[in-house]
């Protein structure tokens, strides 16, 4: 009279990160603002299988197949900015990092050494250009490379020098607009381009500079440093976070801590 559906662990699993799936894409879609058009998609695709498998309608069925084939290019194309945030966000996790440092275990005491030698320039400069209220961004590559904001910018490719930092951001300077790239302990470019961010729970208080500078934190795994303008206070953007009224102690220990 009754029929039994057979579920094993298998069937469980399979929901349990079928759901977890969608729950992350749910909350990736709310911090994009594009939660309706998620909301949309379900919707969608909920009335194609309603039609499709349990009313067998076969005209509106194969319309709404070709949608689905034809839509999933338009996602790709739609969400593409969302699309690369999620594998990010995946490669970005404390085991991913771990496996990475394992694999360059032979490069790790020239990235020690490398480190040392960008920060203290660095931090002495940002220390000064405060003193002076003279804006500034410096970007230090880490792990993912930025070539592609580099060409956007005016390629230096010089060691890194405290003098030639406050120079390229002194006011009257034609690159001190722009943002400075740091990889592997060479200034690379200055001037460059950087993506903006558009969350809205960056303070209304803090200017492009800090917009860029959370968007290519966002996008990569770099540590951005802004030099306010306006009140000459330092903050370094992280992982899509900020650290706010930095001292030279906590922007030095910061830097120690992040590019070790």
């Amino acid at each position: 009279m009754f029929e039994f559906i057979d579920i094993g662990i298998k069937d469980i699993i399979d929901i349990v990160l079928v759901a977890l799936m969608l729950f992350y894409v749910y909350r990736l879609m709310k911090e994009s603002r594009s939660l309706n058009v998620f909301i949309g998609i379900i919707m969608f695709v909920v009335v194609w299988l309603f039609v499709s498998q349990i009313l067998e309608m076969k005209l509106l069925g194969s319309i709404m197949d070709k949608l689905v084939s034809v839509g999933v290019i338009g996602l790709i194309v739609l969400f593409q900015e969302e699309i690369r945030k999620f594998f990010y966000n995946v490669g970005s996790q404390q085991r991913m990092r771990a496996l990475r440092r394992i694999l360059t275990l032979g490069r790790s005491h020239s990235g020690d050494r490398d480190a040392k030698k960008t920060m203290m320039p660095v931090v002495m400069a940002c220390m000064n250009m405060s003193r002076r209220k003279e804006g500034a961004l410096i970007v230090i590559e880490r792990s993912i490379p930025l070539d592609d904001i580099v060409q956007t910018g005016d390629v230096i490719d010089s060691n890194v020098s405290q003098r030639l930092i406050e120079n390229i951001f002194f006011k009257n300077s034609p690159l001190h607009d722009g943002a400075m790239i740091i990889s592997d302990a060479r200034i690379k470019a200055a001037g460059c381009i950087l993506p903006v961010s558009h969350d809205l729970d960056i303070p209304k208080e803090l200017g492009l500079r800090h917009r860029a500078a959370m968007g290519v934190s966002q996008e990569s795994d770099a540590l951005a440093i802004v030099v306010s303008e306006e009140t000459g206070g330092i903050s370094v953007a992280s992982r899509g976070h900020f650290s706010l009224h930095l001292t030279a102690e906590a922007l030095e220990s910061i830097l120690s801590k992040e590019l070790a």
